[in-house]
């Protein structure tokens, strides 16, 4: 697999314009009404990643999700980015947030 070269990536960022190029990543930061629609959404992407075996770099505080996408093994974005990238963009785009239960779940 090689890198996509920047005037492919300049061609599929149009399609996804929450996302941005933050060389070698496909970068987007989202912000969350709370941290629990934060770790929904990290959950979310973990299952996706695993299924397609490509993990992101992701850093989270409270609701900021910061997402970084880049295959490590081609050295840069690829299609495999971009493919991880609309499966969030859909969820993000039909996401309904659920509140957990205030009362925890196990003893301490």
């Amino acid at each position: 697999m090689k890198p996509m070269k920047p005037e492919q990536i300049s061609e599929h960022l149009q399609q996804h314009s929450q996302w941005r190029l933050d060389d070698p990543w496909l970068a987007r930061d989202i912000q969350f009404p709370d941290f629990q629609s934060a770790w929904q959404f990290m959950n979310f992407v973990a299952e996706c990643a695993e299924k397609q075996d490509h993990h992101p770099n992701w850093y989270n505080v409270y609701g900021t999700v910061q997402i970084r996408l880049s295959s490590h093994d081609a050295g840069g974005v690829t299609e495999r980015d971009f493919a991880l990238a609309k499966l969030i963009d859909e969820y993000l785009a039909q996401a309904v947030f659920t509140e957990l239960p205030a009362t925890p779940i196990f003893n301490s």
